[in-house]
């Protein structure tokens, strides 16, 4: 077993933040199937002794878990991603001696800002195949949290603000990488959406809240893509730590069905008698300390065996899994190599958004007779990743520099830092005036900012929106002697820009991996045509966004105060223009979207609609549009946002070419989650459909009625229920009107009339409160029969909505 050194874990969890996730797979399983497998493993639990099950409830070394020689059971290997393989040499080195080459693809914020489920998926069978090559079963990713705050220091690693667009993305990922024979681990189990006291804060968040955003972020790649685990985080959600929650364990395991195995972030159990009962199978690394826990506890009957006996059984199924499909000839040559950077270009350069272009700047001319001032440190020196766990050690690195002289040759660039790849130093003034110098003897100035490395890094989170000043100052400077200026960013969440209006173009690149530099290089001369879109907003202020008020907590508590009133759904809520709306990414050639259809008028909720949008190329270069679908409910019941993404397509055009895209609306797309049900529910009623190209461009608007199941109305109302809630439900009103009208009289006011008189008094007022009232005449009981009469009416009870 793996040493259990306090210091040696606790230094693991924080250094290694984000390697805590488990692969899940859907390669090709063995000729006996899974039936074999699942028999297997029983067979092998049943001969184990108490001691060797208790073993593999936990690694045998950082990376690896428990064998047991005496079953011929091996050992398999769980290693880093989510954008890159981060294999270490042994099973106990930690990774800070640094790791195995592996290609070092685009983040997850780049990655969704790419709207293409498919170029993720094939993302994915490139990390399925390294890690294939690098003897790894599960790779820890992808990482599908949601981004509350754009001062989250992990965002780069996740994928959007958006429950539907960081699931679809989790999805592709997830069958990308499992189409290799290797697992994946759906990561961080759940509401680990900040750093700042990550290992014991306490997300306090609504279960409404919970399942609409940061559940349902989660719930759509378990459903749609079986990952071979999840990653359960360290916080706690409201009081209990995620890896004890049963609740939350409970969801995964019955309400989704995960065929998989929950397994613990490094160094994230607590408490490993309650994380067993709650349903966490496999805790990491290593740790004697808690298998001796469950040897004891099992022994005075404080956890019963065939609890313990199901949790390493799964886990055994997982290793057979792994170990199984393993395929040993694949080799990491340089074939792959070359095939996986080349891919890590395509990537980069279709998630790059092209925020500004004014009077068509973009693209470059690379045939112009023109000098190029490339500013900025990071055109030689690239961000390209984030810092902590996730860190690759890539096979290569290109740099925009290097780019932009394989286009032009070196004689028509001139080169400048423009500030300090350190804080802001004592020579940034001398940096800026070289950078001035060399833009005014230039035609164009590009300028390369962004965030440093210490800005987005596991373990703390960012404290303010803006970039450094050195690089606010430079594009400043830059804009005001070059008139033909434009700003490319290399960061991996939403950053303030007070100098917008400067520039001629804003290109955002994210943290673009390996072969981010030859990418920026195809965009900006126009040999790829940029077609990504924000995957979250960007704010103008600090004090726009929704958590603003409640990030990070305090006390190791953060109040989820905003709700599901995340994003987009604040913005339009409250009618604040964002810097750039969700959603929003320009192009070098131009798209009208027009004649929505809808294939019905009216429609069941699980019958659905299909609506339908027809998209043209009306510029003069093949270019690529991603068509977004939002849902407004008009009229519910429960509050609900302005509108929900429900659907986007990505589709590929050339000039004066007309596509279709279809987008299919069923059960779920329409439901809520109801508190007082306890579940969701899809209200009947009109919905609006709104399809166009952003958040704040949808200028497609027809209406459909969605007739949702019948409901167990009755089930609203209590004895707790307000006289006018009573009144406004339709087996509720006919129960209390006649009593109403009966205390009507007895206060002199009659009893021929509606009652109306004396609700405007007792309007707000509970129901059970009217046995006080009543002098005697209304009892407790009374009451109670009155619900009873409402609830037991003959309304069939509501089916759960379906993805």
């Amino acid at each position: 077993m793996y040493p259990s050194s306090p210091l040696l874990v606790f230094s693991g969890a924080l250094l290694l933040v984000g390697l805590c996730a488990v692969p899940s797979a859907q390669g090709q399983e063995p000729s006996g199937g899974m039936s074999d497998i699942e028999a297997q493993a029983a067979d092998l639990v049943e001969e184990m002794t108490l001691e060797e099950k208790a073993a593999l409830a936990s690694g045998q070394a950082f990376w690896t878990t428990e064998p047991v020689e005496r079953l011929d059971l091996p050992s398999i290997w769980l290693a880093d991603g989510p954008h890159g393989l981060r294999r270490t040499s042994s099973p106990g080195d930690i990774g800070m001696g640094g790791s195995r080459p592996a290609t070092c693809f685009p983040t997850a914020a780049g990655l969704a800002a790419a709207w293409d489920t498919s170029l993720v998926r094939r993302v994915g069978a490139a990390l399925g195949e390294e890690a294939q090559a690098q003897d790894v079963q599960v790779v820890l990713g992808p990482g599908a949290n949601i981004k509350r705050s754009p001062l989250g220091g992990r965002n780069f690693e996740y994928f959007s603000e958006d429950p539907i667009l960081s699931g679809r993305m989790a999805s592709a990922y997830i069958q990308g990488v499992q189409s290799e024979g290797v697992g994946t681990s759906l990561k961080h189990y759940v509401a680990n959406n900040q750093e700042y006291h990550r290992m014991s804060t306490s997300a306090e968040v609504d279960e409404r809240t919970l399942r609409e955003m940061y559940l349902r972020s989660f719930e759509i790649p378990v459903k749609q893509a079986d990952p071979w685990t999840v990653m359960v985080a360290y916080n706690r959600v409201n009081g209990t730590y995620a890896t004890e929650n049963d609740r939350l364990l409970r969801i995964l395991d019955e309400d989704w069905n995960h065929e998989g195995i929950a397994i613990s972030d490094w160094g994230a159990v607590q408490n490993r008698i309650p994380a067993a009962k709650a349903g966490l199978d496999l805790e990491m690394p290593g740790n004697d300390g808690h298998d001796q826990q469950l040897v004891q506890a099992v022994e005075s009957g404080e956890l019963d065996e065939s609890v313990l006996d199901r949790r390493v059984r799964e886990t055994v199924e997982i290793v057979l899994r792994g170990d199984s499909l393993h395929r040993p000839d694949v080799e990491f040559d340089e074939a792959m190599q070359e095939r996986h950077h080349e891919l890590a270009r395509e990537a980069a350069a279709e998630s790059f958004v092209l925020l500004k272009n004014e009077n068509d700047f973009l693209p470059l001319d690379e045939n112009a007779d023109q000098q190029i001032a490339v500013i900025g440190a990071f055109a030689q020196t690239p961000r390209y990743q984030g810092a902590g766990s996730s860190r690759v050690n890539p096979t290569q690195v290109s740099t925009a520099y290097e780019g932009f002289a394989n286009v032009l040759g070196e004689d028509q660039l001139t080169y400048a830092a423009g500030y300090s790849l350190g804080e802001d130093g004592g020579d940034a003034d001398s940096l800026r005036a070289a950078a001035v110098e060399a833009a005014r003897s230039a035609d164009v100035a590009l300028v390369f900012a962004g965030l440093p490395p210490a800005s987005e890094a596991e373990g703390s989170d960012r404290t303010q929106l803006q970039m450094p000043e050195s690089h606010n100052r430079l594009i400043d400077a830059v804009t005001d002697a070059q008139p033909s200026t434009g700003v490319v960013l290399s960061n991996g969440s939403a950053v303030a820009m007070p100098w917008r209006d400067g520039p001629k173009a804003i290109l955002e690149t994210w943290l673009a991996g390996q072969a981010g530099g030859a990418a920026k290089a195809d965009v900006l001369f126009g040999r790829v045509n940029p077609s990504g879109k924000l995957a979250s907003t960007f704010p103008k202020r600090l004090s726009d966004t929704p958590a603003y008020l409640n990030f990070p907590g305090e006390d190791r508590e953060v109040l989820y105060g905003e709700r599901f009133f995340v994003g987009y759904r604040y913005y339009d809520e409250k009618d604040i223009e964002p810097l750039f709306p969700f959603g929003h990414g320009l192009s070098y050639t131009s798209f009208d979207v027009n004649t929505l259809t809808l294939s019905a008028d009216s429609a069941s909720s699980s019958e659905g609609v299909t609506a339908r949008a027809e998209v043209t190329n009306t510029g003069d270069r093949r270019g690529r549009e991603v068509v977004q679908l939002y849902l407004h409910d008009p009229e519910s019941r429960l509050r609900r946002p302005p509108q929900a993404l429900r659907g986007f397509r990505k589709v590929a055009l050339a000039p004066g070419e007309t596509t279709e895209v279809t987008f299919a609306l069923r059960g779920k797309d329409f439901a809520a989650w109801d508190d007082r049900r306890d579940r969701w529910t899809v209200e009947s009623g009109d919905y609006e459909v709104r399809v166009g190209t952003s958040s704040r461009e949808l200028p497609l608007r027809q209406t459909v009625h969605i007739d949702g199941p019948p409901a167990d109305q009755g089930s609203l109302l209590d004895r707790y229920s307000t006289i006018d809630q009573w009144l406004q439900h339709p087996q509720g009103r006919n129960v209390i009107l006649p009593l109403l009208k009966k205390m009507q009289a007895a206060m002199g006011g009659g009893g021929d009339g509606d009652a109306m008189g004396i609700s405007e008094i007792l309007g707000s007022m509970p129901l059970s409160s009217l046995s006080g009232l009543s002098g005697g005449a209304l009892t407790d009981e009374m009451i109670d029969k009155l619900v009873q009469r409402v609830r037991s009416a003959n309304m069939p009870s509501e089916e759960t909505p379906q993805d």
